[in-house]
C-alpha cells in the first residue's frame, strides 16, 4: 500500500475520532480495556484512555510496517550504523545483554569490551564498599561526588532516588551538574576530602560545566589532602581517555564510554558507576536484567502487542493527527520524582529535530513538550490547566502497586488519587448552573502500573521509554542519536564569557550587548 494512502487514511481516521468522545468509545466497545491493555513481567500499560479505536490503531500499525520499524530495531540490535549523521551504531542494548552473548558495533565484536568494563566496575564497587579501596590517607570511602550533566547524571541520580529502599546504601552520592557554583559548593560542604571519591563523567571530556566543576573538586582534594589525592581519588568515565589523563586522572582510573552509546542512552554503561557503588553489584545486575527483558520484548513481540511500539504510535498520533503538542509525565511515587526530567532529556534532545535523517525538512513532529512532577504535588500545581485549559495534554500516569514505605493507608490514598485524576480527565463533568465548574473531559492518558519499584521493574520502565523514543523517531524519519542543536549555544557562551571578562570586542546582537553592558557595570564579586 502506498505511504500517502496510509497518511490519507490516518487523516480520515483522525477527523472521525475527533467527533467521538472517549466515553462513547468505551460504550461502543465492551472489550476496549482488554484490547488496549498489555502486560509484561509485572508491568501493566493501559492505553484504553487514549483517543483512538481499533480502526485507527490498525492504520497506525500499517504505517509502522511501512516505516520498517521492526527491521530498524533488528538493525540497531545488530550494531549497524543507525546513527547516520555521525556514522555510528547505537548499541545501548548491548550494555545490558547477557554476558557471553556476542554483540557487534559496525561489524566489530564488542562483547569482550563490554564484559571487561563491567568486571572493572564490579571490582571497584565491591572494593569500595568493603573498604579495600581507600583514599590517599588510607580512609574508607564514604561519599562519591558525581560530576556530569545531562545524560551523564540524570540517569544515575534517578536510579539512586528510585531504588533508595532496594539496598543498604553503601555510599552517599552527591550529584553536581550545573555550572552555578552553588551546586558544587553545596555538594562539597561537610564532606571529608580523605573519604571522598570524585567521579567525572563526560563522553567528550570537554563539557564546560563538567570540567569547571571537576577543577573545583580537584582543587578541594588537593588543598585538603595533597597532590596524592588526585591520583588516588579522582576517576573518570569518558570516550576520550587522553583528555581525562591530560586533566590529571590516572589512566587506570578511566572507564570507557564507547562512541556507539549515545549520552542519553548511557545509564547502563560506566556512567552508572556511582549508582552501582551505592546500591551494590547485585542490585545493579537486577536493574540490567529488567532492561534486558524489555529489550527482548521490543525485539520479539508483534507490533500490535509491543508496548514501546504502541506507546510510540500513540505519541505520533497525538502529536501529528490530533494536534496535541504537549505530554505530562506524572509518577505517583516521590522516589521517581526525577523521571519527568530524565524523560525531557531523553525525548526532547533525541527527537527535537527540524530535519529528517536525510537532511530534508521534517514532515512530522517527533518531540512533544514534556513536563511533569510527582503526584499528588502536580495536582496542586498545573492540573487545573490539564482539566480545564483549552488545549488537551496527554498524560502518562505511573503508579506502584506495592507499598514500600510501610504506610498502607497513605499509599492507598496515593493510588486513589492517580486513578481519580485519569478518570476525571476522561469523563469530565457538566454543571448547567456554573460554567466555571464544567470539565469537558475527553482528555487522553496512559496508565502504567508497576508491581513494585524494584530494580527489575525500574530497568524495564526506563528501557520502555528508551525504545518508545527511538521508534517515534523512526516513524518521523529522524535520527534520535545526535544532538547538534545543543552546540550553537555552547559556542556563543564562550564569546559571551570573553565579553564579560573584557577580553573580546562587542559584536553580539543588540539585546545581548545591552545585557552584557548592564552586567559589566555592576560588581560581580559579591561586593555591594
Amino acid at each position: 500500500m502506498d505511504r500517502y494512502d496510509t497518511l490519507a487514511r490516518l487523516e480520515k481516521a483522525a477527523a472521525r475520532i475527533k467527533q467521538v468522545s472517549l466515553s462513547e468509545m468505551f460504550l461502543a466497545d465492551a472489550k476496549r480495556v482488554d484490547r488496549l491493555s498489555h502486560r509484561m513481567d509485572g508491568l501493566l500499560v493501559d492505553f484504553s484512555k487514549q483517543k483512538l479505536d481499533g480502526e485507527a490503531l490498525g492504520v497506525l500499525l500499517d504505517f509502522a510496517k511501512e516505516r520498517g520499524i521492526a527491521d530498524f530495531l533488528q538493525k540497531m540490535n545488530a550494531g549497524e550504523a543507525v546513527n547516520p549523521t555521525e556514522g555510528r551504531a547505537a548499541q545501548h542494548m548491548a550494555l545490558r545483554a547477557e554476558l557471553g552473548q556476542e554483540r557487534f558495533a559496525l561489524g566489530q565484536n564488542v562483547s569482550d569490551q563490554i564484559a571487561a568494563n563491567l568486571t572493572r566496575m564490579q571490582n571497584l564497587c565491591d572494593e569500595i564498599r568493603v573498604g579495600k579501596f581507600t583514599g590517599a590517607s588510607g580512609q574508607k570511602i564514604t561519599d562519591i561526588v558525581h560530576i556530569g550533566i545531562g545524560g551523564s547524571h540524570l540517569g544515575p541520580e534517578l536510579v539512586l532516588q528510585a531504588l533508595h529502599n532496594s539496598a543498604d546504601l553503601g555510599l552517599k552520592v552527591h550529584f553536581v551538574a550545573n555550572i552555578d557554583p552553588a551546586e558544587i559548593n553545596d555538594a562539597l560542604a561537610g564532606l571529608d576530602p580523605a573519604s571522598t571519591l570524585v567521579l567525572v563523567v563526560s563522553k567528550s571530556f570537554s563539557t564546560v560545566e563538567t570540567l569547571t566543576n571537576a577543577r573545583v573538586a580537584r582543587d578541594w582534594l588537593r588543598s585538603g589532602i595533597g597532590e596524592s589525592a588526585i591520583a588516588m581519588q579522582v576517576f573518570a568515565v569518558s570516550a576520550r581517555a587522553d583528555r581525562a589523563v591530560e586533566f590529571g586522572i590516572d589512566p587506570a582510573h578511566v572507564f570507557e564510554f564507547a562512541d556507539w552509546v549515545g549520552g542519553r542512552f548511557s545509564l547502563w554503561s560506566a556512567v552508572g558507576l556511582s549508582a552501582m557503588a551505592s546500591l551494590g553489584v547485585d542490585v545493579w545486575k537486577e536493574f540490567l536484567t529488567g532492561a534486558r527483558a524489555m529489550d527482548a520484548h521490543v525485539l520479539q513481540t508483534p507490533m500490535a502487542q509491543n508496548l514501546p511500539a504502541l506507546s510510540a504510535l500513540i505519541s505520533f498520533w497525538n502529536l501529528n493527527f490530533l494536534q496535541m503538542p504537549g505530554r505530562a509525565v506524572i509518577p505517583y511515587s516521590a522516589r521517581m520524582g526525577l523521571l519527568p526530567n530524565w524523560m525531557q532529556q531523553l525525548v526532547m534532545e533525541s527527537n527535537g529535530k527540524g530535519v529528517q535523517a536525510n537532511g530534508a525538512p521534517v514532515q512530522f513532529t517527533a518531540a512533544p513538550t514534556i513536563f511533569g512532577d510527582v503526584g499528588t504535588n502536580a495536582q496542586h500545581a498545573f492540573f487545573q490547566a490539564l482539566h480545564q485549559g483549552p488545549e488537551p495534554v496527554p498524560v502518562d500516569f505511573i503508579g506502584i502497586i506495592q507499598d514500600a514505605e510501610n504506610a498502607p493507608e497513605q499509599h492507598r490514598t496515593l493510588l486513589a488519587n492517580m486513578l481519580a485524576q485519569s478518570s476525571a480527565l476522561m469523563v469530565g463533568q457538566t454543571d448547567q448552573q456554573n460554567p466555571h465548574k464544567n470539565f469537558t473531559g475527553d482528555r487522553p492518558s496512559t496508565s502504567i502500573l508497576l508491581d513494585a519499584l524494584s530494580p527489575y521493574h525500574l530497568g524495564s520502565l526506563l528501557a520502555f521509554y528508551e525504545h518508545e523514543t527511538v521508534i517515534l523517531a523512526q516513524l518521523c524519519s529522524i535520527n534520535p542519536f545526535d544532538q547538534w542543536g545543543v552546540e550553537l549555544g555552547k559556542v556563543l557562551a564562550v564569546k559571551m564569557e570573553q565579553r564579560l571578562a573584557g577580553s573580546a570586542p562587542s559584536g553580539q546582537d543588540a539585546s545581548s550587548e545591552n545585557l552584557l553592558d548592564e552586567i559589566n557595570k555592576r560588581p560581580n564579586d559579591g561586593a555591594e
